[in-house]
């Protein structure tokens, strides 16, 4: 998992935290990509950010008004920490280091904390480690997930992915579940994107599993399995993306 994300710091998406991976480019625009953005001055298909030789570069893809990296137009650039990406009327800054420095996964298959967001977006009164995005995420367009609890307490229960960020708890959050080994604030799941789909643990006291492995955070597909407690539950795509 990357230790490098971009943060929206303007536009329609403003707050939001889009991590980077070095095995996979970030497409952005306008209907087509991961980081989809409502602005009529993105193109379809925008810009793409992609790892190359220990690097991210930024790529524009021909789009109509161009795409500023630190105020200039470019078509291919480096981003370096702190590197002001600018589309349309969203602004971003890179936040993290070089593709090259991201943290390996673990033997154990979990993988390494990941700077989701700054040091004063701590939640006040929750645990060391536990965090929460400064606003909540919004679907994107056409999308259409559940999640469908398939063993423990509450088997056979359904729950609509409605908004960008749902809370999985103990009887509380989006999605509350009766399983007495599940933390109160146990695992986030957030969608950046129509195929950026995160599971996020919070410092639960059981952990998070995903597909049987223990995680921090990981991205989510299509029929993959949530384990929490005694619960499991299956992450469903209901639309065309799957």
């Amino acid at each position: 998992m990357s230790n490098t994300f971009l943060r929206v710091v303007n536009g329609p998406r403003q707050g939001m935290n889009v991590p980077l991976h070095k095995e996979q480019p970030l497409l952005i625009g306008r209907n087509r990509g991961d980081l989809l953005l409502d602005d009529p001055l993105i193109s379809g298909a925008h810009c793409r950010i992609v790892s190359k030789q220990g690097h991210y570069v930024l790529q524009d893809l021909g789009s109509t008004n161009g795409t500023l990296v630190n105020g200039r137009r470019v078509q291919d650039a480096v981003l370096k920490p702190g590197a002001e990406v600018r589309v349309g009327n969203t602004k971003l800054i890179l936040f993290g280091g070089d593709a090259e420095d991201e943290r390996p996964t673990t033997t154990d298959g979990s993988v390494g904390h990941m700077a989701w967001l700054l040091e004063d977006e701590l939640v006040a009164g929750d645990a060391p480690g536990v965090r929460a995005l400064g606003q909540m995420l919004r679907l994107p367009r056409g999308f259409d997930a559940e999640v469908e609890v398939v063993s423990g307490p509450d088997a056979g229960e359904r729950f609509s992915i409605k908004m960008g960020t749902l809370a999985m708890g103990r009887k509380q959050g989006q999605i509350p579940l009766a399983d007495p080994e599940v933390s109160r604030r146990h695992a986030f799941i957030e969608v950046f994107g129509r195929d950026m789909v995160f599971l996020r643990d919070v410092a639960s006291t059981n952990g998070t599993y995903h597909n049987g492995v223990k995680i921090d955070t990981v991205r989510l597909s299509h029929g993959d399995m949530i384990g929490v407690g005694r619960s499991v539950l299956r992450f469903h795509r209901t639309d065309e993306a799957h």
